[in-house]
């Protein structure tokens, strides 16, 4: 048989044609066989043929399908970490401090002596009282006894009724001295009762005001201040659109969807979880937010009033969305969009609206399907409507 000219090509067998096909196919298989979801191995045939089907010339891609996963929503807001109870103590009586019965910044009980304010004068005061209450007692007894005998005297007719009417007056008189006897002397113990500062939360107190032998009266300030440490509150301010659908589901502070939990200045975890008790009525016109608390377990005292943290927020059910690589979101004046391959390996650009963040990826509210292709490299090779070899990512 003579050679075939330089000029002359044999054309390829159809079995030889068919060959990438087959080695996709039996890719796609096996692909199944591991377990894989049909809309990846859909996406991975696709992709090898774009890939074969492409031009020589065509810029090779990193494309990654989107996927449909249960995923936790999640918010970050700066929060202020705030007592739970904070007290001042203040006198509230007038003398000079006698005892401090408390080292500074360390732990107070609930009914614990903290100050002792000079009770000398304030004992002498309560004899006082005494003695005018019993003053009264007998006065009053004497009242009582002068109007009964007068008022044996007038049924006898032997008195005058006046004298009788002058006899009852003085009774009223002498009952309202002993109550007005009782009301000082209950007074007087009162005041005793003020020159002991007890402390009314438990928690940690404060360095002290004044020393002992200082002069103190109401009006004066506080000797010191005790703050409850555990459980601790926690407050943020959300933004008003972020609660606009949970207001539509309704708000039940009893279970409340989500979660809170904290992150420390030091970028660690804190330990405890939390419960959201508490969110405000009515939206802070100045800023467009509602204050939300809420509370903490604190034994170990990490956290410290005034402090700031970051509060995740988390849903306690996971939801079905749609998410994709961060890497393959672009933004421009019209907002965020991806670059979308087709079948035919020609690439697109897509607007979609983004939900939050989750991990590496961006969960998709609006704009991409299952499935679909997205680049997630070489973007800067590319333009809308370029065909391109595309190659999917490795996981």
């Amino acid at each position: 048989m003579p050679p075939l000219s330089p000029s002359v090509r044999r054309a390829p067998s159809p079995a030889v044609a068919a060959a990438p096909m087959l080695v996709t196919l039996a890719a796609a298989a096996l692909r199944l066989a591991a377990g894989l979801p049909a809309v990846a191995v859909a996406a991975a045939v696709a992709a090898t043929a774009a890939a074969q089907s492409a031009p020589s010339d065509a810029p090779s891609v990193i494309v990654a399908s989107a996927e449909r996963r249960d995923v936790t929503p999640s918010f970050f807001y700066v929060g202020r970490v705030e007592a739970v109870e904070t007290v001042e103590l203040v006198a509230r009586v007038e003398g000079f401090l006698e005892r401090r019965d408390f080292r500074e910044g360390g732990d107070v009980e609930k009914g614990d002596l903290l100050f002792l304010i000079e009770p000398a004068p304030y004992r002498i005061a309560v004899e006082q009282r005494e003695a005018d209450l019993a003053g009264a007692h007998a006065t009053l007894k004497n009242a009582e006894e002068d109007f009964a005998r007068k008022e044996t005297l007038v049924e006898r007719k032997t008195l005058a009724r006046a004298v009788l009417g002058e006899a009852r007056a003085a009774l009223g008189t002498s009952r309202a001295a002993v109550q007005q006897a009782q009301a000082a002397l209950r007074r007087a113990r009162l005041d005793l009762s003020y020159t002991e500062v007890i402390s009314p939360i438990s928690g940690q107190i404060s360095q002290a005001a004044y020393s002992v032998g200082s002069f103190v009266r109401p009006g004066d300030g506080a000797l010191a201040t005790v703050t409850s440490t555990d459980p601790i509150h926690v407050t943020i301010a959300v933004p008003e659109k972020d609660l606009i659908e949970a207001r539509r589901q309704g708000i039940d502070l009893e279970n409340p969807p989500v979660a809170p939990s904290l992150l420390l200045s030091d970028g660690s975890a804190y330990e405890h979880a939390g419960e959201f008790d508490y969110l405000d009525p009515s939206v802070d016109q100045a800023t467009d937010t509602l204050l939300a608390r809420a509370v903490f377990p604190n034994p170990e005292r990490v956290l410290l009033p005034g402090q700031f943290v970051t509060v995740i927020v988390r849903q306690k059910q996971p939801v079905s969305a749609v998410v994709i690589p961060q890497a393959a979101v672009q933004k421009d004046q019209q907002g965020h969009f991806v670059l979308v391959v087709d079948r035919a390996g020609r690439a697109g650009i897509r607007r979609v609206a983004l939900g939050e963040q989750t991990g590496t990826e961006w969960v998709v509210s609006e704009g991409l399907a299952e499935g679909e292709r997205i680049v997630v490299q070489g973007l800067q090779k590319i333009r809308p409507d370029m065909v391109v070899n595309p190659v999917e990512a490795q996981d």
